[in-house]
C-alpha cells in the first residue's frame, strides 16, 4: 500500500469543501459524526534498524476525538477541516511529504494511529477509510530479505568489517621486531 502524504491529503479536502467529512476507522464502523479535529501533530523520526542502517522520515498525525455528548448529528463539513489545518499551518509548517496517519480511539476501539488506505467521495461524504499500520522490517523495504536469505547471509547482520591479519612481531632468533628491520 502507498502511504498518503500530507500534500495528496490535503490537496483531496481543498478539493471538496462542500462535503462531509468522515472516517471509517474498521469494518463498518464510523467515527461518530459528532468528533473533533483536536490536534494536528508532525513527528520527526530517525531510527537505525537491525542492519544498523539509519532511516528518517516524517509523520503528520491528525488526532480525532468522540465527545461523551454525541448531540451533532452531522459530520465536520471539509471546509471546517481545512480551517482548522489553516492556523496549524500558520504556527508548524508541516512537511508535504510527511505520511499522513489518523489518531483515533473509543469505548469500544483501542487508540491508535492508522493509515488513510483510500479517500473516495461518495455522495455529499468526503470518506477517508482507515486501516492499521503493520510492524514492516526495513531490510526488505531496501530489497534485501528480512531473515536469512538463499545464500545464507543474514539481512540483520551490519556491514561487515575488515578482517585484519595479525603479525608475529618476534623474530626466530626470539629478538623483538625493531624499527627498519624488515620484519614487520
Amino acid at each position: 500500500m502507498e502511504k498518503l502524504t500530507w500534500q495528496s491529503f490535503k490537496i483531496h479536502l481543498l478539493n471538496n469543501p462542500q462535503l462531509a467529512l468522515r472516517f471509517k476507522y474498521a469494518n463498518d464502523q464510523w467515527v461518530a459524526d459528532s468528533y473533533h479535529i483536536t490536534e494536528i501533530k508532525q513527528a520527526f523520526i530517525t531510527s537505525v534498524d537491525c542492519g544498523g542502517v539509519m532511516n528518517a522520515w516524517s509523520e503528520i498525525v491528525v488526532q480525532l476525538w468522540e465527545p461523551a455528548n454525541k448531540h451533532q448529528t452531522e459530520a465536520m463539513q471539509v471546509s471546517k477541516a481545512i480551517s482548522i489545518i489553516e492556523p496549524v499551518e500558520n504556527t508548524l509548517p508541516l512537511y508535504p511529504n510527511g505520511v499522513v496517519k489518523v489518531e483515533f480511539g473509543n469505548s469500544k476501539f483501542d487508540t491508535r494511529q492508522m493509515l488513510p488506505s483510500s479517500i473516495t467521495v461518495s455522495g455529499n461524504n468526503l470518506i477517508v477509510e482507515l486501516q492499521a499500520d503493520t510492524v514492516q522490517c526495513k531490510a526488505i523495504e531496501r530489497g534485501s530479505s528480512c531473515g536469512t536469505d538463499t545464500n545464507g547471509e543474514e539481512c540483520c547482520t551490519p556491514s561487515a568489517k575488515p578482517k585484519l591479519s595479525l603479525k608475529n612481531l618476534v623474530t626466530k632468533s626470539g629478538e623483538n621486531c625493531l624499527p627498519g628491520s624488515g620484519c614487520c
